[in-house]
């Protein structure tokens, strides 16, 4: 059985959205034994199959509605009885439904999923608890890739010196940062001063602030059209 401590590691140490995703498809869906799982992000929806986008609508799914409204992880049981549930979901692979909000910025930008079919009990309480937390973990990651990658990019920083950056952003210490990438703290300080001088910064509050400047500059023409 996966733990929920492990669940948060590899979660922390996704490289990218595709490593989250595998994570999301392999161990999480075995801690909850969810038949299936997704994680889906708004703002690619023109990537989803048009029937599916329907099934996922808050006008035509009280699962949705209720995390639109509320920010808050929910089973179909919380919302709807059975036999309506039935009727707006017959898909036998999805008699129980949870669903966990993914926040940034204050802003609902995704959701994570799992259903499971009629002969494994439904999802309860304790379920709903372990997937707030993966969440916040998920939500907390996504924020910070989202708003750091393009700039770590354009800095010419490795694979690690942008998963130790990541690291930084969420306000690990060298020694946890040490202990998630399974390197030494001077490996991890002398990273630091490589990706310090990449950057013309002297400190960790300088880097986070330049690296987000660089995000915001590059997103400003977006916001202009």
């Amino acid at each position: 059985m996966v733990a929920l401590q492990d669940i948060f590691r590899v979660i922390a140490q996704a490289e990218d959205e595709q490593t989250l995703r595998s994570h999301i498809s392999t161990d999480i869906s075995q801690y909850f034994a969810a038949t299936r799982s997704g994680l889906f992000f708004f703002e690619e929806t023109h990537l989803i199959d048009k029937t599916i986008l329907i099934a996922l609508s808050p006008k035509y799914n009280p699962v949705a509605h209720y995390l639109l409204e509320r920010h808050a992880p929910v089973h179909e049981a919380l919302v709807v009885e059975p036999k309506t549930w039935k009727m707006i979901c017959p898909r036998p692979d999805h008699y129980h439904v949870m669903a966990g909000p993914i926040v940034s910025n204050g802003k609902l930008v995704g959701a994570l999923g799992f259903t499971r079919q009629q002969d494994i009990p439904a999802f309860d309480s304790q379920n709903l608890t372990d997937l707030s937390a993966i969440c916040l973990h998920i939500s907390t990651w996504v924020t910070v890739t989202k708003s750091l990658y393009p700039s770590l990019q354009t800095a010419n920083l490795t694979p690690r010196e942008v998963e130790i950056a990541t690291l930084v952003a969420q306000g690990c210490s060298n020694a946890e940062i040490s202990r998630e990438l399974w390197i030494t703290q001077n490996s991890v300080k002398q990273a630091l001063k490589r990706m310090f001088r990449k950057l013309e910064v002297s400190s960790r509050t300088q880097m986070l602030a330049k690296l987000s400047t660089a995000t915001q500059s590059q997103q400003l023409p977006k916001q202009q059209l």
